[in-house]
């Protein structure tokens, strides 16, 4: 038997996949195989704050965000983070706050389309950096 797989999502896969034309696109088939819970999503509130705030700053439909907000808090796992362990890795304080989500909450990965975390050289801590279809990937062989 295979550990669960537990992920933490960036904004930017969330904001893909809702502003994706294709029914198929790889990060809407990433957020469709954690809602039939093929890995655990691991969240934290400044994380799930960002999501919202951009998917609206994108003209995303407020009832689509309000949706997806609920989802997040019935079924991803939430994570709290002291502000002591969220280290100036990356440029970005946003984009620290995510690499300390997935180190705090023992994510197998982090899941992102932001050339920041390429100064991590695909892993830190354990996590393993990778956009949507390495991890579908992974997914899939999971299976």
């Amino acid at each position: 038997m295979t550990k669960p797989i537990r992920a933490v999502l960036d904004t930017n896969v969330f904001v893909s996949a809702a502003l994706s034309k294709n029914p198929s696109s790889p990060t809407r088939e990433v957020i469709d195989r954690w809602k039939r819970g093929e890995f655990a999503l691991l969240i934290c509130i400044p994380l799930a704050e960002e999501i919202a705030e951009k998917l609206l700053d994108h003209s995303i439909d407020i009832d689509k965000v309000s949706a997806l907000v609920e989802t997040l808090a019935s079924l991803a796992e939430w994570v709290e983070i002291p502000p002591e362990e969220i280290e100036p890795l990356l440029s970005d304080p946003d984009d620290n706050v995510i690499v300390a989500c997935a180190v705090e909450g023992g994510a197998n990965y982090l899941v992102t389309y932001d050339p920041h975390f390429d100064s991590l050289q695909g892993e830190y801590c354990g996590v393993k950096i990778v956009k949507a279809i390495p991890f579908l990937e992974v997914l899939r062989a999971n299976q």
